[in-house]
């Protein structure tokens, strides 16, 4: 996965599931378990999958889950890319045709599985696009952002998706679900930057049960 927001939303969801998690099963909640890769390109890809092989060759690891964010990206262009740093650290591993379905990634002597799946909102986005859409609580503050978006366009700015739907996100885990108590801390208990803060207590700002997640749900399944 690409970030310590995205590990602490996919716990969550894990948490959720109720997924019965032991040590030396392939999904662990714990920071070592999850390899971060700060943003997304070929290099980065294939170094996490490479420092893999040390822990399947010492027996840690049986299945191998891939997420990334679809990002503006057609699935099949997302799946070829992670084709081909697959095939780049195991080179006699099988191809990836589509998202929830494992493969095999053979080398020396071991035999492991591998799925993937893309964050996304109808097949575009990234992790804040889920977020606004399965927001489960009044969110007046965030709304009115798209005053303002469209006081951009007609003053001849215009903002990205992307950003906007960060900035939808922030505002609305800052302004419209900020408990009086908590806004006294807001910086470490109302903000992006302390969301691992918000996944673990306040996670009812967020509709678990939104249809958006069934495919992730379905995806995390694999792993149980």
């Amino acid at each position: 996965m690409e970030s310590k927001n995205d590990k602490h939303f996919f716990q969550a969801i894990i948490r959720k599931l109720n997924i019965d998690i032991e040590i030396t099963t392939p999904i662990r909640i714990s920071d070592e378990d999850y390899r971060e890769m700060d943003g997304l390109n070929h290099q980065k890809l294939k170094a996490a999958l490479g420092n893999l092989k040390a822990s399947i060759q010492k027996g840690e690891i049986e299945k191998v889950g891939v997420i990334i964010d679809i990002d503006n990206c057609r699935e099949e262009d997302r799946i070829k890319f992670v084709n081909e740093c697959i095939q780049e650290v195991f080179s006699n591993s099988e191809f990836l045709i589509k998202v929830n379905e494992f493969i095999n990634l053979n080398f020396e002597d071991f035999n492991i599985q591998l799925a993937c799946y893309f964050t996304n909102l109808d097949g575009q986005g990234e992790l804040e696009t889920v977020l606004k859409a399965i927001k489960k609580e009044e969110s007046i503050h965030a709304d009115c952002l798209e005053s303002w978006k469209n006081c951009l366009v007609s003053n001849g700015k215009t903002i990205k998706d992307k950003d906007f739907d960060k900035f939808w996100v922030d505002i609305y885990v800052r302004f419209d679900t900020c408990s009086n108590n908590d806004k006294k801390q807001a910086g470490r208990k109302c903000s992006m930057r302390a969301f691992d803060y918000v996944m673990e207590n306040k996670v009812e700002i967020w509709d678990l049960e939104h249809p958006t997640l069934d495919n992730l749900n379905q995806f995390l399944g694999l792993f149980n």
